[in-house]
């Protein structure tokens, strides 16, 4: 074995050591856990499953899908679909866990689901080589463009300090019920992407928040319209060179879950199962501090489901 090899194994032996403590420490994770089953959880936390397995348990925790999608609704499930990679790079979210959720909102009753993402590389490329295309459409999804600025509304941004208005894209403003599935990953800029970091996909002009204060401008947007439900992918998670990767090597498998109608709390508890402190996300204090959700998880009603 020569020293680059050994070099990438060693890497990978300490991510998946990483990942084994951050299981060990699960009740540590997220005070104040709720036991009751009969408890209305204010978010859920699975472990140890397959993605939709995971996503099955955590629906039905949080209240079932029919708490979110009524018949006959227009539902927008919005992955992470920006990269031109396969699904083992962790770049974008879990085909697999896109297709339970839209079978669960047809199951509900939803008279349409869509699919979309403003992609980062070419969408065509990104949308096959991701499998969400493909997955979705299995699923009866309608899977559509956010390559053109046509598609794209103008919106104002009454709360915000920094961003005071976007382009948001059409089947954002038409959907009844908004599905928010990020993957958790290291970002460069955004030291993480989860369920604030994933809007970005929905809206045109994202140069504009990378030049004026990225934190604020994700924090800012999220005032304006918060999903109703985000569930976090963290079944793959790329721990660093971010949000692209470069291989499997940058990747833990950590066969984790996180569902909430909170962004805030929902990116407070990804985060620590990154191995990092939510305050230490400033676009996260941000959004507490804007009162876009909670970030305390002390005062949280959590439901842990270890499978």
């Amino acid at each position: 074995m020569d020293r680059r090899e050994f070099l990438k194994k060693s890497f990978r032996a300490g991510l998946f050591a990483g990942a084994a403590l951050t299981f060990g420490r699960y009740g540590e994770l997220f005070a104040n856990t709720a036991q009751n089953n009969n408890i209305p959880y204010d978010l859920v936390a699975v472990r140890n499953g397959e993605p939709a397995q995971m996503y099955e348990r955590a629906i039905n925790a949080m209240g079932g899908i029919t708490k979110y999608v009524k018949k006959g609704q227009r539902v927008i499930v919005k992955p992470n679909i920006g990269w031109d990679v396969i699904p083992e790079l962790a770049a974008n979210t879990n085909p697999e866990l896109v297709k339970a959720i839209i079978k669960s909102c047809y199951e509900a009753g939803a008279g349409s689901v869509y699919v979309f993402d403003n992609t980062c590389d070419d969408w065509n490329k990104c949308y096959d080589n991701s499998k969400i295309e493909r997955a979705a459409k299995e699923a009866g999804a309608k899977v559509v463009s956010g390559a053109s600025e046509r598609y794209y509304q103008d919106i104002n941004i009454p709360q915000g300090k920094r961003l005071k208005s976007a382009k948001v894209h059409e089947q954002i403003m038409e959907a009844d019920v908004f599905i928010n599935v990020p993957i958790l990953k290291n970002h460069g800029s955004a030291k993480l992407t989860i369920a604030m970091k994933n809007l970005m996909g929905i809206v045109w002009d994202r140069s504009y928040w990378h030049r004026n204060d990225l934190h604020q401008c994700i924090a800012d947007f999220s005032t304006w319209r918060q999903p109703d439900l985000n569930i976090i992918d963290a079944y793959r998670v790329m721990m660093k060179n971010g949000p692209r990767g470069r291989s499997e090597a940058d990747v833990a498998k950590m066969k984790f879950l996180v569902m909430s109608d909170d962004m805030v709390a929902a990116d407070a508890a990804a985060s620590k199962i990154f191995g990092m402190q939510p305050e230490a996300v400033p676009y996260i204090q941000h959004a507490h501090n804007m009162q876009v959700g909670n970030m305390n998880l002390k005062q949280q009603e959590i439901g842990r489901i270890k499978m």
